[in-house]
């Protein structure tokens, strides 16, 4: 009987071991890495909450609804700038409102 089949068959399982076991490193590597992040970052998150706590002491009481205009439509245009995703732009006057405007500044005074 001779071995050198049988020492081949453990080359082969061995490079394979060996492949799996060096993915393995590679992989746990990457997660180490990943992890470490992770923990920064919750550290991060940790040191804000704890300084925002600790600032919520000097910010001033919130402004009530009294110092806000009584104009129907102001929740209405609040919410329009809130959910805003791009910069916002005045809408400029059609050229009909400016002559009307320009008509009307001209009038004569009525006496």
């Amino acid at each position: 009987m001779s071995i050198q089949p049988l020492l081949e068959a453990l080359d082969v399982q061995e490079d394979a071991a060996r492949t799996l076991a060096d993915d393995l490193r590679t992989q746990i590597a990457g997660l180490q890495s990943r992890l470490r992040e992770a923990e920064t970052h919750l550290e991060h998150l940790a040191i804000t909450r704890k300084t925002a706590t600790a600032l919520a002491d000097r910010l001033p009481a919130q402004t009530s609804t009294a110092d806000r205009p009584e104009h129907p439509d102001y929740p209405r245009i609040l919410a329009v700038f809130n959910e805003a995703t791009r910069p916002l732009r005045a809408r400029s006057a059609t050229p009909s409102t400016t002559n009307s405007c320009r008509r009307t500044s001209k009038a004569p005074a009525p006496s």
